[in-house]
Parts: C-alpha cells; sequence; structure tokens
C-alpha cells in the first residue's frame, strides 16, 4: 500500500523505498515530517509530511505503522521538538509568499547585500516550480556574493540558499559564518537552480553571513529556520546495512577501487567510490550517486552502457545482476556507512628513479675529452666540442674572417653593427688578444646589458600593459625593465639576480638604493599576467598560475604549470607539489593594475627610506580615504539628478560638474615620492589547498608551502612567518638542484649560437628535446656556478673558443653528414632579431637616440576609460632603442610583430625565425625604412667622393666588408637605372643631399640577406 510523500519546496514527488521495498504513499499534510528514506538529499528537499486524513495510516495494522516508525526513524509527530520557520529572504524581488510563509523582499532592512542586482525572468528553470519561487530564484544577487542577515536573537538555526545559473556553468564555494559548507557545488547549465542546505549555524553578534569564493554565484533567497532543521540523515537499518556490506561493498571493491579510491595509483576521471560523501559528490556533469533516483545517477548511466562515452568498468561490462543490485541500492537512497570522506594522496614521485633523468641528475663537472691529434682547441668547449665532432667523422669548419667575426660579436653582444672605426682598428690589431679585447670592449659597453636584457624579458614575458580584457597599462613597469638592463650591465651573479627578483622586498640592502632597487626587482612577480574583467571574483588564481608557469620555466626549465589541475603526465611534478608553490604567491601581495571595472591602481610600493614607509603608508591611506570621500559624494549627485527637475536639475549639475573636476583634480595630484609596481608579503601568509581539476570552487587538501618533491621537497620551517619566496630563492639555488645553472648556461649558449645546447629552453623535461652536448653542458653550468655565477665571464669563456670563431661556410660533407648542424661543424647562420634590424637602420642612418627614455607618454590616469570593448591601444615612436619601446600584450607592436619579436603574453624562450612577404614589404615600403634610407644615403653621400668611394662606404657601413668587382658593377648599374627613373619622374624634387638613386640604393642593399643575416 504506497503512500506518496510530497516534499515541501520541492515539486518533486519521492516515492520512499522503504526496508523490504515496501512502497508507502498518500495525500499530504503537516501531521507527520521526516527525511525521505528514498535518500533525497536535504538541500533539495526540506522535509515531507503525511496527510492527517491518510486512510491507509488512520486504518493500518499495528505492524504497519511500527514499520514506518523503524524505516523513518526521524520522523516526528506535530509538537515535536522541530525548526520553526523565522524568515525568508527575496534578495533581489518583492516581498512574496513561498510554502505558505511570507518572505520579506530586497528593501529588508534587515538584510545587507551590496552584490549586483539582476533579474532574468526569460530563463526556463529545470526544473520548472511555481510562479512566486520562479520568480524569486530569477531574480538574483551576484557579484561579493556576500549576504548579511541583521537582527537575529542568540540561538541555533538551520540555513537554506537558493542559487540557480541564468548563463553557463559555475563552480563555487559557500560558507556560513565563515564554515564553508559547499566546497565545490557546480551550478550547472543556464536555468538549473538549487535549494542548498541546512546548514546548521548560530547567531554570531547579532548577525547570520552568507558568502561564496569562485566563479560567479547567483544568490536569490534564504530561508532562516530557527533550530535543527529535519535536514540530517537517519541511521542505518540493520538491513541496509547489509543489503550495502554482502551486495555493493564487494562490487565497488572488486570492479571500481583500483581507479577510484583513495589508494589508487593514479586517480581516474577525479571520483572515489571508498566513500559516501566522495560518490555523491556534485560535478560539472551531475553526481555518481543521487540517493533514490537511479535515472539521475552518472554511476547507474555507466554501468548499464548507454552512452559509449560513459561506459564503466572499461574492460567490460557487469553482469545484469550487478547492475540490478546498484539500481536498488540507489533507489533504497544509496545507504552507505563510509560516512568519512575519502582523499587522494596524489601521484608518488619515485626520487631516485626520477633523478636517473639527465636533467635532473647531480651537477657535477665531467672530465675534459681528449681529442686525437689536433691543435684546434682554444679552450675545454672546443674540447667537448670536437670530441664530438670526431665521433661523428666530421670536422670544424675554417675560421671565420675577422670582418665577419667582428660583425658577429658586436651584433651579439650589443645588437647594434660595428662602426667602420671599430672594423679599422681590429684589422688593424694583429696581437693574438687582438678579439678578447673587442669583447672586454663590448661587455663593459651600455649597449650590453640593452641587448642581454631583452633576451631576459622574452623569457619573462615582460609588457607594459596588464593582459586584462581591457589591457590597462602599468605606467611603472618599465622600472623592472631597467632593472633587468642594469643587471646585465653591472653583472650582478646570476645567483643574486634570482633572490632580487623573488624575494628582493625582503632583502634589505647595504645601501638605501640597493634596497630600492631590489624592491624594483620583484616586478618580476608583479609583471604576471591579468585576466578577464571581474573585481570582487577577480580571478587570482590564474594570475598566480601565470607566475608560477613563468618561474618554473624560466629559472627550473619545467612546465611545472601542468601540474596544477592533475599529476604532470610526463615530469615527476605532482598537483601537491604545484599548490605547495602555489600557497608561496597566495601569500604575496601582488599590485592592482586597474581594469575595466575597477580603474584606480593599489597596493603599489612606495619607494621611501625605512623611516619615512609609516608616514609614506598614512598619507596613501589618508589619500585613498579622501578619493573615496570624493567619489561618493560625485555619485550621490548623479543619483539625484535622475529624478530632480526644473531649478533643483540646474543646481544640481552645477554642483555634480564641480564635484566631479575636484575628484578628477584630486586623483591626479602627484604624490611626494615614487609609486613601483612590485610585490610585498601578504598580512597573513597560508598554505593553499588543492584546487580539484584546477578550480578554486573545488577546494581539497591544505598543501603545506615547499618546493618540488624531485629537487628536494624543503619545506618552510614552523617558525617562517613571510610568504616563502626567499625561502623559495634558496631553495631555486641550491646545490642539490642542478636545473638553475643547467638552464641560464643553455640560455647563454643559446644567445650565441641561435640554438641552445638543449633546443628546448624552457623545458628540460621528458616532452623537452635532449641536449646535443650533455657533457658541455654540464661543463659550462658547472664553471658557472662554481666560478661565481658571472654571465660575463661565461660570455668570455665561449666567446674565447674556436667553436664561436667558425667560418659559417661548412664543407659539402658536413652539410651531407650533419643538415641542421648539431654538431657544430660550422658557425650555425642565422637571421638577426626584430630589434637588431631595427636599431641597425637607426644607427647607420645617424639618429638612434642612445639615452634611456624612462616611462612611457600614457594619458593620465584619471582620464583612463578602457573597456574589454575598447581596450587600449598606442604605439609610441621613438627613435631609442628598441628595448625601450611600449610593449603591449593584446596588441603586439606592428613591426615587432612583422619580425618575430617576442609575445609579450608568455614565455618567448626562443623565437621564430620566419621568412614572409610581409618583411620582404616592410623592407621595400615601410616610411620608417624610407626614412632611414634616406638618411643613410646622406650619411655615404656626405663622407664619399667619387661613386665608387660611395659604394664602397655603404658596403661597409652596412655588410663590414668592401664591395668586390662583381659588386661595384652591379651598383653603378643600379644607380644609373635608378636615377634614370627618378628624373623621368614629372614634378620629383630633387635632393641634393640624398639623390634619389642612392636613396633607392640603399632601399635595395637594406633588403639582402647579407644584411639582415648574421654569418
Amino acid at each position: 500500500m504506497p503512500v506518496e510523500y510530497e516534499v515541501q519546496g520541492c515539486q518533486r514527488r519521492c516515492r520512499a523505498a522503504m526496508m523490504g521495498g515496501t512502497d508507502l504513499a498518500g495525500e499530504h499534510s503537516d501531521k507527520v515530517r521526516g527525511i525521505c528514506r528514498a535518500g533525497v538529499r536535504p538541500h533539495e528537499h526540506a522535509r515531507m509530511v503525511a496527510p492527517a486524513d491518510c486512510r491507509w495510516l488512520a486504518r493500518a495494522p499495528l505492524a504497519a505503522w511500527l514499520l514506518l516508525l523503524l524505516t523513518v526513524p526521524t520522523a516526528r509527530i506535530e509538537g515535536a521538538d522541530t525548526a520553526e520557520f523565522f524568515r525568508g529572504l527575496n534578495l533581489n524581488g518583492p516581498p512574496t509568499t513561498i510554502d505558505g510563509h511570507r518572505w520579506e523582499g530586497r528593501d529588508s532592512s534587515t538584510v545587507e547585500c551590496k552584490d549586483k542586482a539582476f533579474e532574468n525572468q526569460n530563463v526556463p528553470l529545470r526544473p520548472s516550480t511555481d510562479p512566486e519561487r520562479a520568480q524569486m530564484i530569477r531574480s538574483s544577487r551576484w557579484g561579493g556574493n556576500r549576504v548579511v542577515l541583521r537582527e537575529i536573537p542568540p540561538g541555533a538555526y538551520s540555513v537554506f540558499l537558493y542559487v540557480w545559473e541564468d548563463n553557463s556553468p559555475e563552480a563555487f564555494s559557500i560558507a556560513v559564518n565563515g564554515k564553508v559548507v559547499e566546497p565545490r557545488f557546480q551550478s550547472g547549465p543556464a536555468g538549473a537552480w538549487a535549494k542548498l542546505g541546512p546548514w546548521s549555524t548560530e547567531a554570531q553578534d547579532g548577525a547570520i553571513v552568507i558568502s561564496s569564493r569562485g566563479g560567479a554565484a547567483n544568490f536569490s533567497g534564504v530561508e532562516l529556520w530557527r533550530g535543527p532543521h529535519e535536514g540530517s540523515e537517519a541511521p542505518l537499518g540493520e538491513e541496509e546495512l547489509a543489503f550495502f556490506e554482502k551486495r555493493i561493498r564487494p562490487l565497488l571493491v572488486k570492479h571500481c577501487y583500483e581507479c577510484h579510491s583513495a589508494d589508487a595509483k593514479s586517480l581516474e576521471g577525479d571520483l572515489l567510490v571508498d566513500s559516501r560523501p566522495m560518490l555523491q559528490r556534485r560535478g560539472a556533469n551531475g553526481a555518481a550517486v543521487v540517493p533514490g533516483d537511479a535515472e539521475a545517477s552518472l554511476l547507474i548511466k555507466a554501468v548499464r552502457y548507454v552512452d559509449e562515452n560513459l561506459q564503466m568498468p572499461p574492460d567490460g561490462k557487469l553482469a545484469d545482476a550487478e547492475i540490478a543490485d546498484l539500481e536498488q541500492w540507489v533507489r533504497m537512497g544509496a545507504p552507505d556507512p563510509r560516512t568519512t570522506a575519502t582523499k587522494f594522496a596524489g601521484k608518488k614521485v619515485d626520487v631516485a628513479a626520477a633523478r636517473e633523468f639527465w636533467s635532473l641528475r647531480p651537477l657535477l663537472r665531467p672530465q675534459v675529452p681528449e681529442v686525437n691529434g689536433s691543435d684546434w682547441p682554444a679552450n675545454d668547449v672546443d674540447r667537448f666540442v670536437l670530441a664530438k665532432l670526431q665521433s661523428q667523422g666530421l670536422a670544424p669548419a675554417d675560421a671565420a674572417d675577422k670582418r665577419a667575426l667582428l660583425r658577429r660579436v658586436t651584433y651579439d653582444l650589443t645588437g647594434l653593427p660595428p662602426t667602420p672605426e671599430e672594423l679599422q682598428d681590429f684589422l688593424a690589431d694583429e696581437s693574438p688578444e687582438a678579439f678578447l679585447r673587442v669583447v672586454d670592449r663590448l661587455l663593459d659597453s651600455p649597449r650590453y646589458g640593452e641587448r642581454w636584457g631583452r633576451h631576459w624579458l622574452d623569457v619573462v614575458r615582460y609588457a607594459d600593459t596588464a593582459g586584462d580584457n581591457s589591457d590597462y597599462p602599468i605606467p611603472q613597469n618599465h622600472r623592472y625593465r631597467d632593472w633587468v638592463i642594469d643587471a646585465f650591465n653591472s653583472d650582478l651573479p646570476y645567483d643574486e639576480f634570482v633572490r632580487d627578483q623573488l624575494a628582493g622586498d625582503l632583502r634589505g640592502g647595504a645601501t638605501e638604493k640597493e634596497r630600492q632597487e631590489r624592491i624594483v626587482a620583484t616586478g618580476y612577480i608583479a609583471n604576471s599576467r591579468r585576466f578577464g574583467s571581474r573585481v570582487d571574483d577577480y580571478p587570482q588564481h590564474l594570475t598566480i598560475e601565470d607566475t608560477l608557469d613563468n618561474l618554473g620555466r624560466s629559472f627550473l626549465g619545467l612546465t611545472v604549470s601542468c601540474a596544477r589541475c592533475h599529476d604532470h603526465k610526463f615530469d615527476p611534478i605532482t598537483t601537491r607539489d604545484y599548490y605547495g608553490l602555489y600557497g608561496i604567491f597566495q601569500s604575496t601581495r601582488y599590485p592592482w593594475p586597474g581594469i575595466e571595472l575597477d580603474k584606480e591602481q593599489r597596493d603599489l610600493v612606495p619607494l621611501v627610506p625605512v623611516d619615512q614607509l609609516a608616514e609614506a603608508v598614512e598619507l596613501l591611506r589618508t589619500r585613498k580615504g579622501e578619493q573615496t570621500r570624493l567619489n561618493q559624494e560625485v555619485k550621490r549627485l548623479k543619483n539625484a539628478l535622475k529624478t530632480a527637475e526644473g531649478e533643483d536639475k540646474a543646481r544640481l549639475v552645477k554642483e555634480s560638474e564641480a564635484a566631479t573636476a575636484v575628484a578628477e583634480q584630486h586623483r591626479g595630484q602627484p604624490l611626494p615620492f615614487e609609486m613601483v609596481y612590485a610585490v610585498a608579503d601578504a598580512e597573513s601568509p597560508a598554505e593553499a589547498a588543492v584546487q580539484v581539476k584546477g578550480d578554486p570552487a573545488q577546494p581539497g587538501d591544505v598543501v603545506e608551502r615547499r618546493f618540488l618533491t624531485v629537487l628536494g621537497e624543503s619545506k618552510l620551517s614552523a617558525d617562517c612567518r613571510g610568504s616563502g619566496r626567499a625561502e623559495l630563492a634558496e631553495w631555486i639555488l641550491a646545490d642539490e638542484n642542478p636545473l638553475a645553472a643547467r638552464v641560464m648556461a643553455n640560455r647563454i649558449w643559446q644567445h650565441h649560437f641561435g640554438r641552445g645546447i638543449v633546443p628546448t629552453p624552457n623545458d628540460f623535461g621528458k616532452q623537452g628535446k635532449p641536449a646535443t652536448h650533455p657533457e658541455l653542458l654540464d661543463y659550462l653550468a658547472s664553471v658557472f656556478r662554481d666560478g661565481g655565477w658571472s654571465v660575463k665571464a661565461m660570455h668570455r669563456l665561449i666567446l674565447s673558443s674556436k667553436t664561436y670563431q667558425q667560418s659559417a661556410m661548412r664543407s659539402d660533407e658536413a652539410v651531407a653528414r650533419d643538415p641542421s648542424n648539431d654538431w657544430l661543424s660550422g658557425f650555425p647562420r642565422r637571421r638577426l632579431d626584430a630589434e637588431s634590424i631595427r636599431d641597425a637602420m637607426l644607427a647607420l642612418g645617424g639618429n638612434l637616440d642612445l639615452s634611456r627614455p624612462g616611462a612611457h607618454p600614457f594619458p593620465p590616469a584619471h582620464t583612463w576609460g578602457f573597456t574589454q570593448h575598447k581596450p587600449f591601444k598606442a604605439v609610441y615612436e621613438s627613435r631609442h632603442r628598441s628595448v625601450y619601446l611600449m610593449t603591449q600584450r593584446i596588441q603586439r607592436h606592428p613591426y615587432l610583430a612583422i619580425f618575430d619579436g617576442a609575445d609579450p603574453s608568455t614565455s618567448t624562450a626562443a623565437r621564430m625565425s620566419s621568412t614572409t612577404p610581409l618583411q620582404a614589404l616592410f623592407l621595400l615600403n615601410d616610411a620608417f625604412v624610407h626614412e632611414q634610407s634616406r638618411l643613410i644615403a646622406e650619411r655615404i653621400v656626405a663622407e664619399g667622393g667619387s661613386t665608387d668611394e660611395r659604394i664602397q662606404r655603404a658596403f661597409t657601413l652596412l655588410f663590414s666588408r668592401p664591395a668586390v668587382e662583381g659588386d661595384v658593377e652591379a651598383a653603378r648599374d643600379f644607380l644609373e637605372k635608378a636615377k634614370s627613373l627618378a628624373a623621368a619622374e614629372a614634378g620629383a624634387p630633387a635632393d641634393k643631399a640624398a639623390p634619389a638613386e642612392w636613396q633607392a640604393f640603399v632601399r635595395a642593399l637594406l633588403r639582402l640577406n647579407e644584411f639582415v643575416y648574421l654569418d
């Protein structure tokens, strides 16, 4: 005899599957209350009632009553101690009545909710519901997602929260009075809604606070009940327990635990079936088990094999009887005694085995190889290279001529061409030390830091804008760029270079200048990308992910971020490793660059002496408070204008304009000290929780801050009160970590030969390419580390080698046997990078400005109004070196993009070298090229005498070599034809300083491979 229970607050009807399969049914009233033994989740079904006039209950024999009481042990008779409705709140709608209870509306004086109002009454709800509830659900609040219920008497309460999704699925966590009650809620598709709860809590200082973190959560309504609500689960009956232990647990252990338990070697699908909470956890597509609803349970769908994309177990379908047992169990309410949630510990790293991989082996200086019968080597670098060549049956190329060598090393170290005077001096110096004197001169030049600083800025994806949807400018970021350039010029030891960028603000300094410069260095972290346009729920986890991704690639040559959502598929990096590092940067305060909905910068660091810091902070606090007051006054007046009429409106217009002017003037007032785009430790450093599938709304285990397991798993000391950035720098530089020295030594080699010994400079893992000369790399890395981490010393070592000084002309045999020049049987010919091409044209034209330009001419900050539809875009013309060009993330500089400049949104370890029609068209037609061609032509005409002398001058300037007889003849012929064409152009004005034929001649030379390629 079935009795059907309608659950108040839900349109579904539940069939309570009682012990022995008996169904109880009937009409509803409020005389008997109890939980749904079909296992319907409390947040879906608040309570169910049985009718007072239920004929079955009224006429049922005593045995039936006993059966009901046994199977629904929490059922209560009216008058017993039950929860009482206290308050209902329609957060963005008018007062209403739901389930017979009167609800307050959005204007209630007892509710504080500053979140954004949102309403969409056109989205069909899933499932459908009554009109009053539907109107309430579709009128919601979103944003900071913080609702404060005031005037709550002391005592215990039960909280229900209505949430819904109007657009695409979101994931978020929910907390009541600071305690997370829904750690991993998935909102579902558009129209999906849920009544979450009940959550037990107590009033705190007369209030109850409901909040969320993660994705955008739409809060619609709140129900508050006094006392504990009938939402807790009843104890299992003996027959339920027996059914689970005899039929369900053995089945799960046999078919599921291997891949879906805490003891699994690798967790598949982020699904754990070895505990009730994890089995019933709701994911993006639903829950594996929905108690009482077999059709909604993904587990049942999987074992039925009805979806070819969801079939479990994967090695074969269960027997029909086993499937039937699972279906019956779910319909019974999925009774399960395993109440403690299990946790997957994650991938186990076999450190000893992992350290056998070549890049993770300890860094030891290898023995220098013996070479057979050759006096070619000038140093140990050559011996390693020659040994490899001989093993391949190859020989090195001849030495490069002095002109080619000077052009090569000058571009390598400064990014500029040698002057005719420098070429003449080098040719005249016949001493054995002549070339090393050139190297020292170039390393001492300020142009060196500009060239090699640019290489590092590529790696750390430097930009002058934030990268969010509106790409806000960062006027202060040039200070970090300049610090990098100065660090290379001063030969700052690489270990100090690393420490300063990761934790310079924590290091102090021998002088006040050094202390401030170290703060500037942390612009490396601050430079991390910003994302989206949200404010209250800004995705900070993406900025931290960008930091970690770059940290791994730049300093370790590892793709650490691949472990954000799951253990690294190829390298020994676990998700727990990732979040051990994540906690360090979660405990770091990043500056706010401004975005569309929150334009004003904040949390920048004042550069003032230590004894003036407190005063500076107080000034900033006062300025911010006054600006807030002025902004609020402007807002008040504008709101008043909406309803004003006549004279009042005219008066308010004037007052509003005046208030706006005052606010803008205050915002534009300069500070008496400089602010830098840098980081600092957060006020309350803390460990991070693993984000399941990389989703911050699905927090998992909390992981202590530490280094990678495979590199020692160093942890913070118990007394550490900071973020851990200083310790991280030491972990990276420790002798136990062989990667720091290997990675940087490889980068230095790469920029001299066009390709690293490891061809994938940012990936020393299993997905990267192996070293062509592993022993040579270890030799260079150990010399680098043991020699004090001097980058300039590494230049001298490499550049003094015969390997570097080889000609680019390789023998036919070498080309045939080593077509890609892996074994360095000659110098690798390569194209100049974008900056060198532009800077060379400016230098040859005599209008390269070698001064440092400072900040970019951005619009005043108080005028910024950039949006995702109209983001910041600008190109600032300049005659300074290309390293100083303003670099945007969303819109790349048009010239740099043509010639494969670095992508400022991601780490560029090695630039592409493409050959495209657009490059040829640029060198032929662009106004910049025409202007520089005219200036170079003026120089040639002014400095030369006869036509042949001018031709020789042009070849010396552009190619660092004299024109041979064939060159001169071709040049004469070109000039004659160009002169005739120019004369034929009617009305063309003559240019005596740079005749048209000479301008055309220079443009032709600039388009030759000999100009844009380095031999």
